[in-house]
């Protein structure tokens, strides 16, 4: 039964970002085509009340609610990591019209379809699992 608070976040989750549009093919399109701003405003808030929350944690010193300290790891200043590895993710997130998040609300919405993305985006962390170690990290 702990577990059910999860799925029903999940499930919030998803409504949120089916009724923001974030999972519509035609949205993301239009995010790269830069044609419209609502994929920006939506991703533009994200980073926005994320950078609050990490800023709160940091200043404010907040605990888990099990009382524990809440570490945030140091940056990696590595900058052609983060460039490649946008760069992989904003190809396939163009290819496939979905990130990993909207992939499952996608399923869940009946666009059954998007099982193939989610068995390749399997496919590809399967291979990165293999390759890890052979990579500049």
């Amino acid at each position: 039964m702990k577990g059910i608070r999860y799925i029903i976040i999940g499930i919030l989750f998803g409504v949120v970002m089916y009724k923001s549009q974030a999972v519509s093919w035609y949205r993301i399109f239009e995010m790269f085509r830069f044609e419209s701003f609502h994929m920006f405003g939506i991703i533009g808030t994200a980073l926005f009340l994320g950078i609050i929350t990490v800023q709160s944690i940091k200043r404010y010193q907040i605990k888990s609610r099990k009382g524990q300290a809440i570490m945030i790891a140091p940056k990696n200043k590595s900058i052609p990591r983060y460039l490649i590895g946008g760069i992989i993710f904003g190809l396939g997130w163009a290819l496939a019209g979905a990130c990993p998040g909207p992939m499952y609300v996608l399923i869940g919405s009946g666009d059954y379809s998007v099982f193939i993305v989610v068995a390749a985006a399997l496919v590809g962390t399967f291979t990165y699992g293999l390759l890890r170690t052979k990579l500049p990290h």
